[in-house]
């Protein structure tokens, strides 16, 4: 990648663009262009890029492969099939130019709307609500950065036009202290004091779900006030919840967390977001602030004294995945929200942290001798969020803070556990190889990293970057405790190496624990929160170390059966009733090794005979969350 200087601008350069208005030209269709490609990327039941929704993994494209795909539905809606190449770029330089004198934000979203409902991106009345909630920020970043026309007619026409590359590659600089040989992990010595952290994610508690109603609604959420009732052939909502695309009604997270008695005591307890519901086109910042007040509540009334250490999820903002950097300011910042974050969780972390997560949503603390606790902003890595798109180098500075805090425990001789909401093989590509590396970097460091998002139970391995054959460290992806989509509800408990003088403070094993819907949902029966598995006995590992769950990835290669439960157990004891194949079956294992994202050939000892593409297209695609 080349090397650029991480900096904070304003705005990307908009270079190459000509300077000939055309007053002829009539509504702005490159906003519209971005309204319809923003609206299908956030809405989850598109029709235009997803298949029907469901638990298992299908291909995943990275966002230029969907875009790809929506184009040609853009032009037919456009009537932009025999434009050519260079007409395309005349006519989106003075687009360009039209766009920076148009005013009318109401305007653009009347006409969003007819795309939305146009391309049936989503019912009318969703396509309306997202829109009307979209489109001042939209606009706003498109007003900042917009495609030139050379990227957008690749995108309308193909790479031989134009190529589409916004998010240009970058590099956070490293310091100059060398880094110590490896030391490959030890684990403790027998009897060493073992401690119990309680992993809570992606909560999605959906205000309006109501018992009895349609779990197959045509909105992209169900099982809700406004769902209707189910037809006469089928049963609807059940009272703890459903396997649909629905979320979780507040009695079911408090029985989650009254029922925990079981899988504790804890110690501490990583919570990493998202706790508002899938209804995103309709959400207001009061109703976003009224779940993380409620939910937090609800949390300190049932855990009392033992501290938790929040992550910031991507559905906590409205608009979903809306989290501009910390250079915009005013109504349009994410003020209100780390604000208020910050003042919910005042009773857990200590000044210095409340600092940065006012700032950016990050901070860092040390949760006992030895430790150091990072709590990463993952929106700054974020796919989806459009306001990226003015500057997507180190947004915050968060990366280049990161290596300041791990080469600080590197001096101190702390270990450190890094938490957050998205994966970082979910994440861009550059701010993914950026943090690849500071990871091999601190490998010595770097005791555990804990991420959820992705709604079901997987992992993803590091590896030294010279040979990619080394693994030096995992990410645990912890399920959610929401059913969507069509998933037990559940939680994660790591064991970590204990409290002492010298500890490792590496994961020795987890425990996923579920709540049996089928079961719950019974007449007269009541919630019963039950062990799932232990990783260590199921799979027969040594100890949970990079190199175990490596081997595992390989031993599930060539052990049809022992990938069936991993399987049943990647989806909390609910897998789908169709069977996965061998194409099925590479995709998940592949992207158990893919903590990189978009890395070339990563997979290609998975199945060294066959054809495989590339390993973005690979990944599997998870609920969408």
């Amino acid at each position: 990648m080349p090397r650029h200087g991480v900096s904070s601008g304003q705005g990307r350069p908009r270079s190459g663009r000509e300077q000939t208005p055309d007053r002829s030209l009539g509504a702005p269709s490159l906003r519209l262009l971005w309204m319809g490609l923003a609206l299908a990327l956030a809405l989850p039941d598109s029709q235009v890029l997803w298949t029907p929704a469901g638990a298992h993994p299908l291909p995943a494209q990275g966002h230029p492969a969907k875009f790809i795909r929506l184009a040609p539905q853009l032009r037919e809606a456009f009537s932009w099939w025999n434009l050519t190449c260079p007409a395309c770029k005349g006519l989106f330089t003075a687009i360009d130019i039209r766009l920076r004198h148009e005013d009318s934000v109401a305007r653009v979203g009347s006409m969003a709307i007819k795309m939305c409902t146009l391309l049936k991106i989503a019912p009318p009345a969703v396509c309306q609500s997202a829109v009307q909630l979209f489109q001042d920020d939209m606009v706003e970043v498109w007003t900042r950065s917009v495609l030139s026309p050379s990227e957008a007619c690749g995108l309308l026409l193909g790479s031989s036009c134009g190529h589409w590359d916004i998010f240009s590659s970058w590099n956070i600089s490293l310091p100059a202290v060398p880094k110590p040989s490896p030391q490959p992990p030890v684990p403790p010595a027998p009897g060493s004091p073992v401690s119990r952290v309680l992993f809570l994610t992606d909560l999605h508690w959906d205000h309006d779900y109501l018992e009895g109603t349609d779990p197959d609604c045509e909105n992209p959420l169900c099982c809700r006030q406004d769902s209707g009732p189910p037809p006469a052939s089928r049963p609807g909502a059940g009272y703890w919840g459903e396997y649909s695309k629905c979320d979780l009604p507040l009695r079911t997270l408090e029985s989650l967390l009254r029922g925990l008695g079981p899988a504790g005591p804890f110690d501490m307890v990583y919570w990493t977001g998202d706790i508002p519901a899938h209804n995103i086109w309709q959400q207001s910042r009061q109703d976003q602030l009224r779940a993380l007040t409620t939910v937090t509540d609800l949390v300190r009334k049932f855990l009392g004294p033992v501290p938790v250490y929040p992550a910031v999820g991507n559905h906590e903002s409205t608009p979903v995945n809306g989290f501009p950097p910390p250079f915009i300011e005013g109504n349009q910042s994410s003020h209100w929200l780390y604000e208020a974050m910050a003042k919910a969780w005042e009773p857990w972390l200590p000044a210095e942290a409340l600092r940065t997560l006012r700032i950016g949503g990050y901070y860092a603390l040390s949760p006992r001798p030895g430790l150091r606790l990072i709590s990463l902003n993952m929106n700054f890595c974020s796919r989806e969020n459009f306001w990226l798109l003015i500057n997507s180098t180190d947004p915050a500075g968060q990366l280049q803070w990161l290596v300041g805090e791990l080469q600080a425990s590197e001096d101190r001789g702390d270990k450190v556990h890094i938490i957050g909401h998205i994966p970082p093989g979910h994440c861009l590509k550059s701010w993914s190889w950026n943090y690849y590396r500071i990871v091999e970097r601190y490998e010595n460091t770097l005791a555990g990293q804990f991420f959820g998002h992705t709604h079901v139970d997987e992992f993803e391995v590091f590896y030294d970057e010279e040979t990619l054959s080394r693994p030096l460290s995992v990410a645990f992806l912890a399920p959610s405790a929401t059913t969507y989509i069509s998933l037990n509800p559940g939680y994660r408990v790591y064991q970590i190496d204990g409290n002492y003088s010298g500890s490792s403070h590496l994961v020795l094993d987890h425990e996923t624990y579920i709540l049996n819907l089928t079961q719950a949902n019974q007449p007269g029966a009541a919630p019963h929160w039950k062990l799932l598995y232990r990783a260590r006995e199921t799979y027969g590992l040594p100890n949970v170390l990079p190199a175990a769950w490596h081997d595992l990835v390989y031993r599930m290669r060539s052990d049809t059966q022992l990938f069936q439960t991993f399987w049943f157990l990647y989806h909390k004891g609910h897998p789908p009733s169709e069977p996965c194949g061998t194409p099925c079956r590479l995709a998940t294992l592949c992207a158990q090794l893919s903590a990189r994202s978009d890395s070339p050939a990563l997979c290609r000892h998975l199945a060294p005979d066959a054809n495989l593409p590339p390993v973005q297209s690979l990944r599997p695609r998870p609920p969408l969350c």
